[in-house]
């Protein structure tokens, strides 16, 4: 794991495992990846490839620019950006997951990617920075082409309470 940002991306993304010297202690024996707790935080939405790839080009390019981890996996051909965690909210499009608390995300170390299975887009740069989830629907709403058909993905309100 190299320099401070890799050290500092090292131990943000390990503070979510269950046991985090057991978690780094994997990644630097060469482990691909390790499972990792989602909604503690961080929240990850998994789009279909395609989607995910356009909506992270618009993000790049917007104004106001917008940053955070983003995994893709190649082999189900999935694209996860990393959101902070939201219990009350549940994500409605085709193909859109929300990996939330209770759930499992196989990551890979921020260094390198996990084979051909894992990679990252933009790894965790140990700022604990997440995508902000509104520009992110925007983005992927642009990027289907349905900026102005709402129902067809949006963030719903479940009416949970933390």
């Amino acid at each position: 794991m190299q320099g401070t940002m890799g050290k500092q991306a090292v131990e943000w993304l390990a503070a979510a495992a269950t046991d985090p010297r057991s978690c780094k202690r994997q990644w630097d024996e060469g482990a691909d990846a390790v499972l990792l707790e989602a909604g503690q935080l961080w929240d990850v939405l998994s789009v279909p490839e395609h989607l995910g790839l356009a909506a992270l080009d618009l993000l790049r390019r917007a104004r106001q620019r917008a940053s955070g981890p983003v995994l893709v996996n190649c082999g189900a051909r999935r694209v996860g950006f990393f959101l902070p965690p939201d219990p009350v909210t549940r994500w409605v499009g085709p193909g859109v997951r929300h990996v939330g608390r209770g759930s499992w995300v196989a990551v890979p170390p921020p260094d390198r990617s996990a084979g051909w299975r894992l990679e990252w887009l933009l790894p965790p740069d140990g700022t604990g920075a997440l995508y902000d989830p509104g520009l992110v629907e925007r983005a992927l709403r642009q990027a289907c082409g349905t900026a102005a058909a709402p129902g067809r993905l949006s963030r719903v309100w479940a009416g949970r309470r933390r």
